[in-house]
């Protein structure tokens, strides 16, 4: 066969080298307009489906739904695709328990903060959480635009929160709890997918892994007492399932090619996208000292993307 004979002839199939071992240092990784395009996305649809969530009566309930929608669509595409690489296969457990962790934590935070306060707080905690992480675990480097980028992205999402509000004791130690989690999985899945050999296989395998935790953490907390949904909550948290795939999914594959910590700080640009979300559909306060924090977002998400 000439791809046994022949290794270099089909780059498309990692060696068992390149499987057991994360990409080598690289100062050159940087977002191409593709990737960009791609994050911005991600973060328009992680807005949407936060919100969704945000927006269902009960929020734990309304996150065991997204997971069944979740599963139905993993556990098909799983009948087509590929498993990933062996060794990413730790990873894609260590995502999916940490996700577990992060699922119960959400609803938590967002059941004791409106969602233009502790959306913030536990997004914006993480860009650095994750550079940090990228720079220990997988040795990237963070160039001297991204880092002030990434700060900007991070100030600018905290001050969110922090507006001519305070903050009640029992909101900032759950959403930073949150942010960490998130910060957490970020770096296990940029760390895990360029060992997969193939970042929609190890995306789908992650999804459907994650979506089998949340039904026994429903049972063990609630037991078979199932709140009672009208057909538009139901049909909004199936929905915010299917989106949640997208949204980190995109996510992921960025995370293949581009540096985690730029990745993950423009996936936060979501935000903004909340605030607006919340705004229009929640009717939260959009103040003149919201829209500066945006602008401090958006001129950080420049600076990534330079």
């Amino acid at each position: 066969m000439a791809c046994k004979s022949h290794p270099h002839a089909c780059p498309h199939q990692p060696r068992d080298s390149d499987a057991r071992h994360p990409d080598p240092p690289r100062r050159g990784r940087r977002v191409t307009p593709l990737v960009l395009a791609s994050v911005t996305g991600a973060a328009i649809l992680h807005a949407g489906w936060n919100a969704l969530l945000r927006g269902g009566s009960d929020r734990l309930w309304s996150m065991t739904l997204m997971m069944v929608a979740v599963s139905v669509v993993t556990g098909v595409a799983a009948l087509v695709l590929p498993w990933p690489n062996a060794a990413s296969r730790p990873y894609v457990i260590a995502s999916a328990l940490i996700h577990a962790g992060y699922n119960l934590s959400l609803v938590r935070t967002y059941r004791i903060g409106d969602l233009g306060q502790t959306y913030p707080i536990s997004r914006g905690s993480s860009p650095v959480l994750v550079a940090l992480g990228a720079m220990i675990f997988a040795h990237e480097a963070v160039t001297l635009a991204s880092g002030l980028g990434i700060a900007l992205v991070s100030g600018g999402i905290v001050s969110l929160a922090l507006q001519g509000r305070t903050v009640r004791a029992e909101v900032l130690p759950a959403a930073l709890t949150t942010g960490v989690l998130i910060g957490a999985y970020t770096v296990v899945d940029g760390v895990g997918v360029r060992l997969a050999g193939d970042g929609v296989a190890y995306a789908n395998a992650m999804f459907l892994l994650w979506s089998l935790t949340m039904p026994p953490l429903y049972l063990a907390l609630r037991g078979r007492q199932i709140p009672a949904y009208s057909r538009r909550e139901t049909a909004m948290a199936l929905a915010g399932g299917v989106v949640s795939i997208l949204a980190y999914g995109i996510v992921i594959g960025a995370m293949q090619f581009g540096a985690m910590g730029v990745v993950s700080a423009l996936r936060e640009t979501s935000v903004v996208y909340a605030a607006l979300i919340g705004r229009i559909f929640l009717k939260e306060r959009l103040t003149a000292q919201r829209i500066a924090s945006c602008l401090a977002i958006a001129a950080g998400a420049a600076c990534l993307a330079a």
